[in-house]
C-alpha cells in the first residue's frame, strides 16, 4: 500500500491529536507541519517525528509532495487557509466548524470544483463506523418510530481565548454546537420546518451557551444544546413509540443502550477499538483521493453548506455577527 503524505497546517492542541493518530496509521506518512513560527514547527516535528517543518503556510502549500493537508487553525482562519491550499492544488481536510458562514463555505466548494481538488470537513462522527450501528438499531424498529431527539455537548472551556473572542469566531455554537446539530442531521435528516433558539452571551458578544430546537416537517423534534461553562453528559437520546436509545458521547461515539417503555435495558452495543477516532476521516479522504473525488460521501459539500446555513440562521436569531463578516 502506497502511503499518502499528510501535512498539518497549524501546530496547536488538535493538530497534535491528529499527528498522534496519523503516526499509528499504516497508510499515512506524517510528512510536514506548517506554523507561522518556525521554532514551533520544529518542536512539533521533533515531538511527532514529522519529516519537514515550515515556518509559514505559504511555504507549506508549495511542497508538491504533499497529498493532503489537515487544517487545524482557528475557525476565523479556515476560509483563507483552505483557499490557500486549494489554489496550490492541495487536497484539504478542514477542521470544524468548516468556515464561519455559509457564504465562505460555498466559495470554497466552488473553488474545489474549479481546481478539481478534494475538499472535506473533519466532522469526525460523520465518518465513524459506529454511526452505521446507530442507524441499524433505529431501522430495526426496536424503539418503534423515532419522534424526539435530544443532544448536548459542553465543556468547562470558557477561559480559552478562541471561545470568547469575536475576532476568532468564538462561541459555543461553532465550536461545540456543531456536534449536536450534526447528530440531529445524521439521525433525523434535512427536512427542518422551523428553528427556534436562544443563547446567553459573553461580555464580548459571542454565545456562552445556547439552546436550539428543530421542528421537522413530519412533526419530529430535536432539542439541542451546547455550553462552554458546564460539563455535560454529551449524550444523544432518540425517543420512539416503543422505547428509546441512549448514545454515549455524540462527540466520539462510545456505546449505545436500548430501553423499552418500562425503562428496562433490552440491548447494548459498544464501538470497536480505535486509535482516537480521527483516523476514519483521514481514511475517507484517502479513499476519495484514490477514486479521484473532490468530496467525501460521508460529509458531501451540499451537507457542509447546509449545516453552515443552519448556524447562520441561528446566529441571525441572536443578532450575532463577527467583526470581519460582510
Amino acid at each position: 500500500m502506497k502511503k499518502i503524505n499528510l501535512a498539518i497546517l497549524g501546530a496547536g492542541g488538535i493538530a497534535g491529536q491528529m499527528a498522534a493518530t496519523a503516526a499509528k496509521m499504516k497508510e499515512v506518512k506524517l510528512y510536514a507541519i506548517g506554523s507561522r513560527d518556525l521554532s514551533r514547527a520544529k518542536d512539533f516535528a521533533e515531538k511527532y517525528k514529522v519529516k519537514k517543518a515550515y515556518g509559514s503556510y505559504d511555504e507549506l502549500v508549495k511542497d508538491e509532495k504533499i497529498d493532503l493537508i489537515y487544517i487545524a487553525s482557528p475557525h476565523s482562519e479556515h476560509y483563507e487557509h483552505a483557499k490557500l491550499c486549494l489554489n496550490h492544488g492541495r487536497a484539504v481536510l478542514c477542521e470544524k466548524a468548516f468556515t464561519v458562514n455559509a457564504k465562505q463555505a460555498e466559495e470554497l466548494v466552488s473553488l474545489a470544483k474549479e481546481k478539481n481538488v478534494l475538499l472535506a470537513e473533519a466532522l469526525w462522527p460523520r465518518y465513524m463506523p459506529f454511526l452505521k450501528t446507530i442507524k441499524e438499531v433505529l431501522n430495526s424498529g426496536i424503539i418503534g418510530e423515532p419522534k424526539l431527539l435530544t443532544a448536548n455537548l459542553g465543556y468547562l472551556i470558557s477561559h480559552v481565548e478562541r471561545l470568547w473572542s469575536p475576532e476568532l469566531a468564538g462561541g459555543a455554537l461553532l465550536d461545540l454546537g456543531v456536534y449536536p446539530i450534526n447528530f440531529a442531521a445524521m439521525i433525523f435528516g434535512t427536512a427542518i420546518k422551523r428553528i427556534d433558539s436562544s443563547c446567553v452571551k459573553f461580555a464580548s458578544g459571542v454565545d456562552q451557551q445556547n439552546s436550539i430546537t428543530f421542528t421537522y416537517e413530519d412533526g419530529r423534534m430535536a432539542i439541542l444544546s451546547s455550553t462552554t461553562v458546564s460539563q455535560t453528559d454529551r449524550k444523544g437520546i432518540i425517543y420512539g413509540t416503543k422505547g428509546y436509545v441512549v448514545v454515549e458521547n455524540i462527540n466520539n461515539f462510545e456505546k449505545l443502550s436500548v430501553y423499552d417503555t418500562n425503562y428496562k435495558k433490552i440491548a447494548a452495543h459498544k464501538r470497536k477499538k480505535q486509535i482516537s477516532g480521527y483516523e476514519y476521516e483521514v481514511a475517507a479522504c484517502i479513499k476519495a483521493l484514490e477514486a479521484g473525488k473532490i468530496e467525501c460521501k460521508q460529509m458531501p459539500h451540499s451537507e457542509i453548506v447546509r449545516i453552515m446555513s443552519i448556524m447562520d440562521e441561528i446566529r441571525g436569531q441572536w443578532g450575532l455577527k463577527y467583526p470581519f463578516e460582510d
